[in-house]
């Protein structure tokens, strides 16, 4: 982004984030705030990761769980099996989910639309079925990971810097795929795929690309945060609203744009905890989260990012692009 006022802010709020975890011995919710950080760059770096098939490709997926799932099995397997950190082997899960997006890309992007959408929960069911009944990794009664043998304010600060690593990565992958010639041509299917295959593009094998490159953190972000809650069970990575998640905070921010997740991703959770501060763990939650949803996009309906730029009000700030 070079030396520019936009990058000197940027710079200065990773500065910032990355100092956050020294700052325990001043905050009396010292974990409660790295905990609600945590999911943050959690959700930043899925969201990020997703948008590269949802948002440049325009292919709405709501399977992406499966490859949260498979990054918390594996790794967490690894460690109940081998001993082995899933600090180490989240990377190895990453490249084992995009070797998993070719294969599943390869199916289920012969179909367009709808039939893609639906074949993506038709994905996400089925493996919730798997792991539900697979006695390896505990199948439905889940699986215990052992806990780490740091203080708590040491294991949180862990987390809190791995899930970093994770979100940074995933939006610098996406900045660079957007800029990218791989990326025009996400943006070319996206606008007209047909057009785009009379100009020569090879538009599936680019699709099937996004999808295998768009799992890799979405692995990584599962491996560490399985690692967070030391149990795993299948709800936890493959239900319908962690699917809508992927969907929605891209959308909130703006889909196909590199600050959009972002952004949706820090509303949305912004939001939830703010609504279980004041109205607890009820469903108003839910009515407040959607209440969101519905002001976004009545107001701007290409995602805040999207809109703005469209009426060229988007602050230089949030121009990733």
């Amino acid at each position: 982004m070079g030396r520019t006022p936009r990058g000197l802010v940027l710079g200065a709020l990773l500065l910032a984030l990355l100092a956050t975890p020294l700052s325990a011995p001043f905050l009396d919710s010292y974990n409660y705030v790295l905990q609600v950080m945590i999911v943050m760059f959690m959700w930043i770096a899925m969201t990020s990761s997703w948008n590269i098939i949802g948002g440049f490709a325009g292919y709405t997926s709501l399977g992406h769980g499966v490859f949260f799932a498979l990054g918390g099995y594996l790794s967490g397997s690894l460690f109940v099996y081998l001993g082995l950190s899933p600090f180490l082997t989240a990377p190895l899960a990453g490249l084992v989910a995009v070797g998993v997006g070719l294969l599943v890309g390869l199916i289920t992007l012969r179909t367009r639309g709808p039939s893609f959408i639906i074949s993506t929960i038709a994905l996400l069911l089925m493996t919730n079925l798997l792991i539900n009944n697979w006695q390896f990794v505990g199948g439905a009664n889940g699986m215990s990971l052992p806990l780490p043998t740091l203080p708590l304010a040491a294991a949180k600060a862990s987390f809190y810097y791995a899930m970093l690593v994770a979100a940074v990565g995933s939006v610098y992958l996406a900045y660079r795929v957007k800029r990218s010639k791989f990326g025009l041509g996400l943006r070319a299917v996206a606008e007209d795929e047909t057009k785009a295959e009379v100009a020569g593009i090879n538009t599936r094998m680019y699709k099937i690309a996004a999808f295998a490159l768009s799992a890799f953190f979405v692995a990584v972000a599962g491996a560490v945060w399985a690692y967070s809650l030391a149990y795993l069970r299948p709800v936890t990575f493959l239900s319908i609203a962690i699917a809508a998640d992927f969907v929605l905070m891209p959308i909130l921010g703006g889909r196909g744009t590199v600050a959009g997740p972002v952004l949706g991703s820090v509303l949305i959770v912004g939001v939830n905890e703010l609504s279980v501060a004041y109205f607890g763990g009820t469903a108003l939650n839910l009515v407040a989260t959607g209440a969101l949803l519905l002001v976004v996009l009545l107001f701007f309906p290409q995602g805040i990012v999207g809109t703005l730029r469209q009426h060229r009000r988007l602050p230089r700030i949030l121009d990733w692009d």
